[in-house]
């Protein structure tokens, strides 16, 4: 991305206008793509000099220009510096606020977005307000009727940092919603460790996932066709979600399940500080608009039909499906230098492959949700892709089980050989428990985001028997519908 920023530059295709009434830093910037030639970047990635060259024009020139990204930009030691060399090449082409372009984080599952709206994060409350500003805390105190200095103004721990704590006794109960860790963590053989070192472990999801084997309570919940509600998605549309059936079973909505807990903590601790008595998800709705404003003009009724797109800060307010028309929440936007940084592991004569992962289209994240009989049918088994030419030196040929290695575990599974992955590069999905890719990822993190290197990490190839094979019925259930 910082080479097409430097064609973009030489060749003077940048928006002189927006760069000067829009942004600051841009001269220390420019000194910055020095280095990053096409020929650098060719080198250092595989991408073709030439083919770097015609993505920076063709973004360039286009009348508008949009970048999408999924979560691998992020998922990588170096994940916030990659996300900010996107973030320069709208500066550049001046490919923001206006309609048709944009800068378009794709987040990693619905709702996502509606989370960290709502402060789902370790280091925001509710509309992205930083908790360890005093003014900020002070102002949620009052909100949520707790005694001044009551909220910490400490900032939090992201999951992967939770759960080392575990191991140094920082961390002694955990409470788990929706979330499944013993699949989603990397160097889960370190992971497995932390979780067996909680003294209290709580899982509340839809079915015993792996991570719900290790819990003292298990909380069922309804999944998403069992109840109301909203969802928020990236492009900041609220949506209304009803419920297709009632609740099955003992399963409860989440609301009502975090609702009934905390009543019966407060009981427990004397105090009656707040109600925790809702009469259900509209009225969660009403509190979340009079504590954010990006959400003050959305009710039920608004969203019947298609969804608001916030910020929305009134009930007369149309929606936002543009931002940053004329300006940025600090003014004026940043162009910061950035470096190559190398990934944290780098192939070796030991460890001569780079590993990635993903997903595959059958199936889904760890397969809480959507493992069935059908999709499983599909694409019955983890497998491993390797390039023809690594294949043939490593005597490997398609279907045959191979040993995947790095420094934190091991994993047996079949090969596909394809030109789909590159010389040097091989591909595992992280749907299966039974030979889990993260059993092979680094848990090395972006020192910005927190987010683990789950893109990267050196590993070795070997022929394998199929004895070695693992057996998927040895695994938990993951729940199939």
């Amino acid at each position: 991305f910082s080479a097409m920023a430097h064609v973009i530059v030489k060749e003077n295709l940048i928006n002189h206008k927006f760069i000067a009434e829009r942004t600051e830093g841009f001269t220390d910037f420019i000194e910055s793509l020095e280095k990053f030639t096409p020929e650098y970047a060719e080198e250092v990635s595989g991408v073709p000099a030439e083919d770097i060259r015609k993505a920076a024009r063709l973004y360039a020139n286009a009348k508008n220009g949009a970048i999408y990204w999924g979560m691998g930009i992020s998922q990588l030691s170096h994940g916030t510096a990659s996300a900010l060399a996107l973030i320069h090449l709208a500066f550049l082409t001046g490919h923001i606020g206006r309609e048709g372009t944009g800068l378009n984080p794709l987040r990693g599952q619905n709702n996502v977005q509606g989370a960290s709206d709502m402060g789902a994060m370790p280091f925001h409350y509710p509309g992205y307000m930083r908790v360890d500003n005093d003014e900020n805390a002070a102002q949620w105190e009052q909100t949520w009727n707790i005694e001044p200095g009551g909220l910490s103004r400490k900032l939090g721990l992201t999951t992967t940092e939770i759960l080392s704590h575990a191991h140094e006794g920082g961390v002694r109960a955990l409470y788990i919603m929706g979330e499944n860790p013993m699949m989603s963590e990397p160097n889960l053989n370190v992971t497995r460790e932390h979780m067996q070192q909680l003294e209290f472990l709580v899982s509340q999801d839809i079915f015993i996932n792996e991570s719900g084997a290790f819990a003292d309570v298990f909380l069922p919940a309804t999944p998403f066709a069992e109840k109301e509600g909203t969802f928020s998605n990236t492009d900041r549309r609220v949506q209304r979600v009803r419920a297709a059936h009632a609740p099955r079973g003992q399963a409860r909505p989440d609301w009502e399940i975090i609702c009934d807990l905390a009543q019966r903590i407060e009981s427990r601790l004397g105090r009656n500080t707040v109600k925790w008595n809702y009469s259900g998800p509209e009225e969660v709705l009403r509190e979340m608009a009079s504590v954010n404003s990006d959400y003050a003009g959305i009710t039920y009724d608004r969203i019947d039909k298609v969804g608001l797109i916030y910020p929305v800060p009134d009930l007369n307010h149309p929606g936002t499906p543009t931002l940053f028309k004329d300006s940025f929440p600090r003014g004026r936007g940043k162009f910061i230098p950035l470096d190559y940084v190398h990934v944290m592991e780098e192939p070796d004569d030991e460890y001569p492959f780079i590993l990635t992962t993903g997903r595959v289209l059958e199936h889904w994240h760890g397969g809480t949700m959507t493992r069935n009989s059908v999709l499983d049918e599909a694409y019955p088994e983890a497998r491993v892709d390797i390039h023809p030419a690594d294949a043939e030196i490593h005597g490997i040929r398609n279907g045959d089980p191979v040993k995947v290695q790095s420094r934190r575990g091991e994993v047996v599974l079949r090969a596909t050989v394809t030109e789909k992955t590159s010389v040097g590069v091989v591909f595992i999905p992280f749907h299966f428990a039974e030979a889990a890719a993260n059993l092979l990822t680094n848990d090395a993190l972006d020192p910005q985001a927190k987010i683990p290197e789950f893109k990267a990490c050196a590993v070795q190839v070997f022929p394998a028997r199929e004895s070695d094979l693992a057996n998927p019925d040895a695994v938990v259930s993951r729940g199939r519908y």
